[in-house]
C-alpha cells in the first residue's frame, strides 16, 4: 500500500469514526427528548387530559389546512359509506 492510500484510509476511518460518534450523540438526545414528551403527557393526564386526543391534536397541527380537510373528507366519505353517520345508510 503506499503512502497516498494508506492517509486515505485513515481519513476515511476518522471521517467514519466521527460520524458514528454524532450518531450516537444524537440518539441519546433522542432518548432523552422522548422521555421529555412522555413526561408532559404523564403531567397532562395527570391534569385530567386525553392523552390519546392530545397525540392526535398533535399530529393534526403538523399538516398544512389542506392536507386536513382533505384528510378529514375522506375519512367522512367513508364512514358515509359504511354508514356510520347520522342519516346516512351503509351502501350494501
Amino acid at each position: 500500500m503506499s503512502d497516498t492510500s494508506t492517509v486515505q484510509t485513515a481519513v476515511a476511518q476518522g471521517q467514519l469514526r466521527s460520524l458514528i460518534e454524532r450518531i450516537e450523540r444524537l440518539e441519546e438526545e433522542k432518548k432523552a427528548l422522548a422521555a421529555d414528551i412522555r413526561e408532559v403527557y404523564a403531567e397532562a393526564k395527570a391534569n385530567g387530559f386525553d392523552t390519546k386526543i392530545l397525540r392526535k391534536v398533535v399530529t393534526l397541527r403538523k399538516k398544512e389546512r389542506h392536507e386536513r380537510e382533505e384528510e378529514e373528507a375522506m375519512i367522512e366519505l367513508y364512514l358515509n359509506a359504511l354508514g356510520m353517520l347520522p342519516g346516512a345508510e351503509a351502501a350494501e
